[in-house]
């Protein structure tokens, strides 16, 4: 499929266009990624910040048709219809604690989204596509990568690739499969004060 974006957002304030460029298809091919392309993706996420500098993630990945089809045993069943298309699945887990002191380190998830949105946006630059999923099993995720549930806390599953033909999705996910538009800036922002209610 020619990768063409149609992309509705208009943003309300001039910005760089790869912010409203990026968006979560489900529909995927699944030709291989060059491994300098895959390695550039963690490559971005490397250089995000965190707290202290700890960078608390940890991203496990397959390729290969085996580990794919283990990794995508840990996804809800919907997540499964789509995302066994993609030729990158990985798991973001974060480190509960600092390694520095042993305390726990409640800006840990905020960090691993700031090295989420690297990923994704490095994967634009590519002309690929990131979706992050919510939708898995927790238990599973770590079964199926070996991480321990002690030490760290399952954030996200992603699939990445570039997008397939929208004909291989159900009719219910073909029918969303448009970028999807934002809250107003105004109902985010404030400034000074938030006013609840407004």
């Amino acid at each position: 499929m020619t990768d063409i974006v149609r992309n509705p957002r208009t943003p309300e304030v001039e910005v760089d266009s790869m912010f409203y460029d990026r968006w979560s298809p489900r529909a995927f091919c699944n030709d291989p990624i060059p491994d300098h392309q895959l390695q550039g993706l963690f490559e971005a996420a490397r250089w995000s910040p965190s707290c202290y500098n700890e960078q608390p993630w940890l991203f496990v990945y397959a390729t290969s048709r085996e580990e794919r089809k283990r990794f995508v045993s840990a996804l809800m069943a919907q997540n499964q219809l789509w995302a066994q298309h993609a030729p990158i699945l990985i798991f973001c887990f974060t480190r509960k604690v600092f390694k520095k002191t042993g305390k726990a380190n409640r800006h840990a998830p905020f960090d691993a989204g700031a090295a989420w949105m690297a990923l994704a946006l490095q994967a634009r630059k590519l002309g690929l596509y990131a979706h992050a999923m919510a939708g898995f099993s927790r238990q599973k995720a770590f079964e199926v990568t070996g991480v321990l549930p002690q030490e760290y806390e399952a954030m996200a599953a992603i699939a990445v690739g570039r997008r397939g033909d929208v004909s291989i999705l159900p009719e219910d996910f073909a029918a969303m499969e448009s970028p999807n538009k934002r809250k107003p800036l105004g109902d985010m922002v404030y400034e000074g004060r938030f006013h609840s209610g407004e």
